[in-house]
């Protein structure tokens, strides 16, 4: 008995030891890689093209597109206020869909995508700054195939941010800001098409802000399953 109960008692410290550990801000603990989204009143004027600063400016009100782009963790334009804002991440993932001819007629009509991923690194956020104000932000496609050439993720799968009184905690948003969960085939039926699919040419997400001063994303490595 007394080997039984130390057995048990050595496998939940094991178990204990292997699951990640949340600082007490409800984000993981450990190396991360961290980005701000800053909410300003007026436009910049600065061209931020490759400025790696860890931040990019979108205006306080309105909406700004943040062009995706694979590769190590890097700002690539700051300045989201004089159009768009480019941000580079690494490859999430290998879970690609593929096109298939759902009637036999010769023609590629529905889009599988997994049921499930395991994704290698997931993504946190929370609104900081002082309280008030709110965004959306969600992860789109743009494919001169589809109507109207782009797409974006159903409001369902949208991250709404906001910044109210008292202690702001992370959130983990890797499966809305890593997939785009959209109807791509028009079949009446979401798929979640992970970024950097080569199914489809540009991936970026929407940042529609309601007057969010920042947005704290951090993003950490480490294998974790999404299930659909």
């Amino acid at each position: 008995m007394k080997k039984t109960v130390f057995g048990a008692v050595l496998l939940v410290i094991l178990l204990a030891a292997a699951m990640p550990v949340a600082a007490d801000n409800g984000a993981p603990k450990g190396a991360h890689y961290n980005l701000n989204i800053i909410g300003v009143p007026k436009n910049k004027t600065a061209d931020m093209t490759g400025d790696n600063g860890h931040r990019i400016f979108v205006p306080l009100e309105g909406s700004t597109k943040i062009y995706l782009s694979e590769g190590d963790f890097a700002v690539l334009d700051a300045n989201g206020t004089d159009g768009p804002a480019a941000f580079q991440l690494p490859l999430p993932a290998e879970c690609y869909g593929y096109w298939e001819d759902s009637d036999g007629d010769g023609v590629d009509d529905n889009f599988v995508t997994p049921t499930a991923c395991t994704v290698r690194y997931t993504v946190w956020i929370r609104g900081l700054g002082k309280p008030g104000g709110a965004a959306d932000m969600y992860t789109c496609i743009e494919d001169p195939d589809l109507p109207g050439g782009s797409i974006c993720s159903d409001p369902d799968w949208w991250v709404e941010v906001t910044r109210s009184k008292g202690k702001s905690t992370f959130t983990n948003v890797s499966r809305e800001l890593l997939f785009v969960s959209a109807d791509v085939d028009a079949d009446g039926v979401l798929e979640h098409v992970q970024i950097f699919d080569p199914a489809f040419d540009t991936y970026y997400w929407q940042y529609d802000n309601y007057s969010l001063k920042l947005a704290q994303l951090r993003f950490y490595m480490g294998d974790y399953t999404i299930n659909w």
